[in-house]
């Protein structure tokens, strides 16, 4: 999630003027001018140099192309194997790519307003499955691209997430995501405690890590996104009681408070941040900071992906990533890894005046050689969703993921969930100041997801 220092976050602010009561402010993706000779800068601060001015750009019509690439903060590498790539790409074929990032918790709605108000990038990235109704019509606004080649390469476990109807309208690289807890087992074993499978034991062990001094989870609110994994990552403990449960929800045959795992989860939440299992500072705190967090080993765990362990020795090299395993978070007494197909894709703008273009840069980063340097160059990445490229999970983990069930997590399941993940996580965060109880927080939610069900004109909420 975190960014380079250099880089220049797109998407400033959403002016009021433009939606009221959605966000502040709006960066625009209009050039200055229209002419011929059109030249739009990099986005990279800092060199005080067009991209376009590092090669020869490709002309159409007497036009040099540059093409935008619209993102959220953590929906690109934070490594830039995107953007390396995409100069090779400029190299290959003259066309520039300019990178326009905003942060992730602007990024849903601003893409929306964009789409709407047709100022969107020639590509995006959004969040997928893009297949359940509370997601964005993709159909509307972007370009089909079932007949491209690269399209039979993909995991066809992956396609749906990126597919309506079966026509497919994105491309997507990352493996199968699964959340973890990334624990120190040197300081479990200076606590003398093992791995917990229940919640009572997980607060036996932040209780016997805290006693020694150290901070046991390392939380941060401040992304908005990372403290709702415990509610939604758990989908395996919901439907180990209801096989059938996501398919009643979605038909409006039962509510979230008919699943009493997930009040009892937010219970949880509130009373290990009361007990200072999350420290001191998880209300100021960023989940790009983690790293510094785990190697300096003041805290002893971290929600995150087995590869996020990669991250950490790449940016901390003294650090032996042998220390850290993982652990299914058992919230709920839960043992089911939640399993998400796919996170993000990327998609071509239909009213883009370079769509070919567009298919073009698509074409070369499905290419195998660079598949595999986008696995090598994402060091958080345990696999890419692209067969022809082997994965790199250690047996260690392989053995222990092998040894658990999974499930499909909720946000992909469910509709109305994915899209309202940042007010869920502001409410976390009101509660953990004190301002909302558990019951408000997963009312707010209910309340969010049917009205949002009204405004589809879901016909399960037709009254």
């Amino acid at each position: 999630m975190s960014m380079k220092s250099n880089r220049k976050i797109w998407g400033v602010l959403v002016t009021a003027a433009l939606v009221t009561g959605m966000l502040a402010g709006c960066g625009t993706n209009q050039e200055s001018a229209e002419s011929s000779t059109k030249t739009v800068e990099s986005t990279e601060e800092g060199t005080g140099e067009s991209t376009g001015e590092a090669a020869a750009e490709k002309e159409a019509g007497g036009e040099k192309i540059t093409l935008t690439f619209g993102s959220h903060q953590s929906g690109l590498p934070t490594s830039e194997v995107v953007q390396d790539l995409a100069k090779k790409f400029e190299e290959e074929t003259g066309v520039v790519i300019d990178f326009q990032i905003s942060p992730d918790a602007q990024w849903r709605d601003l893409i929306k307003v964009k789409l709407d108000s047709g100022e969107a990038p020639d590509i995006f990235c959004a969040d997928t499955p893009i297949n359940l109704a509370s997601s964005m019509q993709m159909d509307e606004y972007c370009v089909p691209l079932t007949d491209e080649e690269w399209v039979s390469r993909i995991d066809e476990n992956v396609l749906p997430a990126i597919s309506i109807d079966d026509d497919v309208y994105g491309i997507t690289f990352p493996g199968k995501k699964m959340y973890f807890y990334i624990y120190n087992k040197e300081i479990f074993e200076e606590a003398g405690v093992e791995v917990p499978a229940t919640y009572e034991e997980f607060k036996n062990v932040c209780r016997k890590i805290k006693d020694l001094g150290y901070t046991p989870v390392y939380e941060a609110t401040t992304n908005g996104w990372h403290q709702v994994l415990p509610l939604f990552e758990t989908g395996g403990l919901y439907l180990s009681k209801d096989t059938e449960l996501y398919n009643k929800l979605n038909k409006n045959e039962m509510d979230f408070d008919q699943v009493p795992d997930l009040l009892t989860i937010i219970e949880q939440l509130q009373e290990c941040a009361e007990l200072g299992y999350f420290g001191d500072d998880y209300l100021s705190n960023a989940v790009e900071n983690a790293k510094e967090a785990i190697a300096s080993e003041k805290a002893a765990m971290f929600i995150a992906e087995a590869a996020w362990r990669n991250e950490v020795v790449a940016d901390f090299p003294d650090f032996d990533a042998g220390k850290l395993g993982i652990f299914v978070m058992p919230w709920g007494d839960n043992q089911v890894i939640g399993v998400n197909p796919a996170s993000n894709a990327y998609f071509i703008n239909k009213n883009s005046k370079y769509v070919e273009e567009a298919k073009e840069f698509f074409e070369f980063l499905a290419r195998p050689e660079n598949l595999q340097a986008r696995l090598d160059g994402q060091p958080g990445l345990s696999e890419v969703c692209w067969p022809e490229i082997p994965g790199r999970y250690s047996e260690e983990d392989s053995a222990y993921i092998d040894a658990h069930d999974k499930a499909t997590v909720v946000q992909v399941a469910v509709n109305y969930v994915d899209y309202q993940w940042m007010d869920v996580g502001k409410d976390l965060e009101s509660m953990y100041a004190g301002a909302m109880t558990p019951e408000d927080v997963l009312k707010a939610f209910m309340d969010r997801r049917n009205e949002q069900a009204v405004l589809q004109k879901d016909e399960s909420w037709a009254e």
